[in-house]
């Protein structure tokens, strides 16, 4: 294939020297598609955490967490504010040290930093507005109550178990414990919420990453076998028979299982199922 030369003349059509330069069209910004400098209200106000907009050069986007669990926490303090309820946790012996308005996992719940004690940086306080105290196990803690911790990471973390938003579906009641041979615990969640647990799926617990062991649709209960690790390093081994955990079920099960549900829906209505 012949290449020509751009300082070559030559009378051969389709030349390069036969079309003179231009210069590209200028590109103009589009002003329908900017981003929003704030949120829109109503959207990201879930579960008690804060959403960070969007900013250009910046990775923090948004918050989420993976359901492993790198600390147990402990309730120093809880007081009733105008929000709602401010809790104080001591996180030592963790060595994660947060800024005010990062986002921690408590007990699965994303919650804002709204104060760290200068005098003891490992004591941070939240504020847990009503509806997260209402739909979470959060309005039960007590003080000297363990919670697990996470913080939020980002796309260059480690993504050991699976996405969790901290944004809790409900809670469920802990059914039955058997720790003959291996330690496995049956729940019992909000029926509501038994279409988007599969067996073999994913499930965070009080913030853990688990894996669904065992389904009984029937009945409306699931199973979740915890290793030595997830009891050593989490609070679930003090989980008791009647004991409300916080669920949150996977995002993707959740998307799909909507999406169908809607498409279902709409098909109905316009008589084409």
């Amino acid at each position: 294939m012949r290449t020509p030369a751009r300082d070559v003349k030559s009378n051969a059509p389709g030349h390069l020297s036969d079309h003179p330069a231009r210069e590209p069209p200028a590109i103009q910004p589009r002003s329908d598609l900017a981003l929003p400098s704030t949120p829109r209200p109503g959207v990201y106000a879930l579960a008690g955490c804060k959403h960070t907009p969007f900013k250009r050069g910046s990775s923090k986007v948004t918050h989420m967490f993976t359901g492993l669990v790198q600390s147990v926490g402990r309730i120093a303090s809880i007081e009733p504010v105008d929000a709602g309820r401010r809790l104080t946790i001591d996180a030592s012996p963790w060595d994660h040290r947060p800024a005010v308005g990062d986002s921690i996992s408590v007990n699965g719940c994303c919650l804002t930093v709204s104060e760290i004690d200068s005098a003891l940086p490992h004591r941070w306080s939240f504020v847990a507005i009503p509806e997260t105290l209402q739909k979470t196990t959060l309005g039960g803690l007590s003080e000297d109550s363990r919670v697990n911790l996470e913080h939020a990471v980002s796309a260059s973390t480690l993504l050991g178990g699976h996405i969790v938003q901290g944004h809790i579906d409900g809670v469920a009641t802990v059914q039955r414990i058997n720790t003959d041979g291996q330690w496995r615990v049956t729940l019992r969640p909000e029926r509501s919420l038994m279409p988007f647990i599969i067996s073999k799926g994913s499930v965070a617990l009080d913030g853990v990453s688990l894996t669904i062991a065992g389904v009984d649709p029937v009945v409306g209960t699931f199973d979740v076998a915890l290793i030595p690790e997830t009891l050593r390093v989490t609070t679930l081994s003090g989980w008791t028979v009647g004991q409300s955990v916080n669920i949150e079920a996977d995002i993707q099960t959740k998307t799909i299982v909507q999406t169908v549900h809607n498409l279902l829906a709409q098909m109905r209505q316009e008589g084409t199922l």
